[in-house]
């Protein structure tokens, strides 16, 4: 690696200082696609390459004025005249693309520095992060503060219905974002939201994830531990994760600390579920607040309890929040409605991860009572399709009727590991839950699996971090939901 021309924070904060000409390696991944489209709105040029482009982002940046090529139409000589290049995690280390920007001679960083020199360092910014709910609990905050009124920024890695993912903040509302623990680039191997210049936290959850990144739990740990100390303003944390408990602990003595969960005396409390959604009450200081929401799903209740706090203790009265999270949106994929078949309702979701696999099934039970779940599982994540998991997976399919395991189509990144046994998984959970299960490696085999199940009396779940072997392009599905 040739690093001479990687720009420091202070060379990047510089460069924000003036309108320049930005070019986005790897544009229309989520995050870079948002990325560019504020620094458009902000002034500058901004132009991006990538191996392709499609709906929404390719329509998001056509929109916000961004000019892009393919890389069978792209010079690399062009980069000369560019003040500044940001690089996508998408790029490797070891690849030529890494080298042509490398050669350029142009200064360049990651998105995320970018982000937070550019955007954020003049925000006040509210970082979302853990294990799981970051995307869902970002949204919550940015939908609730539009209800009461307010302008906030919001940076969201995720397709949201009918919005863009990313917008600058008005009239000094807050700047809320999706603060996650992934590294940054090739050559900035840290988490993102070391860079995001955060003045509050809100943290869901704290496990283990991520192994071809980290080798333990306490590596992840340690992300946080390098920005907690630098948090002025208010910390949100989930203290039924022991991990979170640590962290905040150690590094949080005499700060504005908040905990919420099944652990915590301010709940969520007496939660309540119906076909119209769900309430609960949170005990805030000594008086016991009730909330109704449009949410189902104990994950989900818990998510907003976290922005309600984060709310609350920054001047948001009780009476224009109550009214304010009573119709909220989930972010599109989670447990997202796609459409019937039979009479079967056909549901889409993130979840890969053992406990969001869990809380996801436990929230379509409570949503859909009395029908049966059948699900479909495609482990993607590289942790999710090592071995890392195999044990944990067992456990957390006994709500399903029926569930059918996609084989993954390539081994794990994660390194010392095995891949997934899905053949000996698929027998575990026949033994451990009793329920019918079996696997696939197909889209053939997925397409008729559900044709032989549905009916009016069950759900389907599919969850997925990628595309279940293509199923929502199918024609399959075409057919069923048009």
């Amino acid at each position: 690696m040739d690093l001479k021309n990687m720009a420091s924070k202070d060379e990047v904060i510089a460069l924000s200082k003036k309108k320049c000409r930005i070019f986005f390696y790897r544009i229309c991944g989520t995050g870079m696609g948002a990325c560019a489209s504020l620094l458009r709105a902000m002034g500058h040029e901004i132009e991006g390459v990538d191996f392709n482009f499609y709906p929404p982002m390719s329509t998001y940046l056509s929109e916000a004025g961004i000019k892009t090529c393919l890389f069978e139409d792209f010079d690399p000589e062009s980069l000369k005249g560019f003040d500044l290049i940001v690089v996508g995690n998408a790029v490797h280390r070891l690849s030529e693309h890494a080298r042509i920007i490398e050669r350029s001679g142009v200064a360049f960083s990651s998105f995320p520095a970018v982000l937070g020199a550019f955007v954020l360092n003049a925000e006040n910014v509210v970082g979302v992060c853990g294990t799981h709910g970051k995307t869902t609990t970002t949204y919550f905050l940015a939908q609730i503060y539009e209800n009461i009124g307010l302008t906030p920024g919001y940076f969201i890695g995720a397709i949201l219905d009918g919005r863009a993912p990313a917008r600058l903040s008005e009239g000094g509302a807050p700047f809320f974002i999706e603060a996650d623990e992934y590294d940054s680039a090739y050559f900035h191997k840290f988490s993102k939201f070391r860079l995001y210049e955060l003045n509050s936290m809100i943290l869901t959850s704290l496990e283990f994830d991520h192994a071809d990144i980290f080798n333990s739990l306490e590596d992840i740990e340690k992300e946080f531990e390098f920005v907690l100390p630098q948090i002025d303003g208010v910390f949100v944390g989930n203290s039924d994760y022991p991990s979170i408990t640590k962290i905040a602990s150690k590094h949080l003595e005499n700060k504005n600390t908040y905990s919420y969960g099944d652990t915590s005396s301010l709940g969520p409390k007496s939660v309540s579920t119906s076909n119209c959604g769900s309430s609960f009450f949170i005990n805030w200081e000594g008086e016991e607040l009730k909330f109704n929401t449009s949410l189902v799903g104990k994950h989900n209740i818990e998510n907003l309890c976290s922005a309600i706090v984060y709310a609350l203790r920054n001047g948001i009265s009780y009476s224009e929040l109550s009214p304010a999270v009573e119709k909220l949106v989930l972010a599109k994929r989670r447990q997202e409605l796609i459409g019937n078949f039979k009479g079967m309702p056909i549901i889409d979701d993130f979840a890969h991860h053992p406990t969001a696999v869990k809380v996801t099934i436990d929230a379509i039970s409570s949503q859909y009572p009395g029908k049966k779940i059948l699900a479909v599982f495609e482990p993607m994540s590289a942790t999710s399709r090592s071995e890392l998991f195999q044990k944990k997976y067992i456990e957390v399919f006994g709500k399903c009727a029926r569930l059918l395991i996609v084989e993954p189509g390539s081994k794990t990144t994660v390194e010392g590991v095995n891949n997934l046994d899905t053949h000996l998984l698929v027998d575990e959970i026949r033994k451990y839950s009793g329920i019918e299960v079996g696997s696939e490696n197909h889209l053939d085999g997925i397409t008729q699996w559900i044709e032989r199940q549905a009916g009016d009396e069950s759900v389907l779940l599919v969850m997925s971090n990628n595309t279940c072997m293509g199923l929502w392009n199918s024609e399959f599905m075409k057919r069923i939901i048009g």
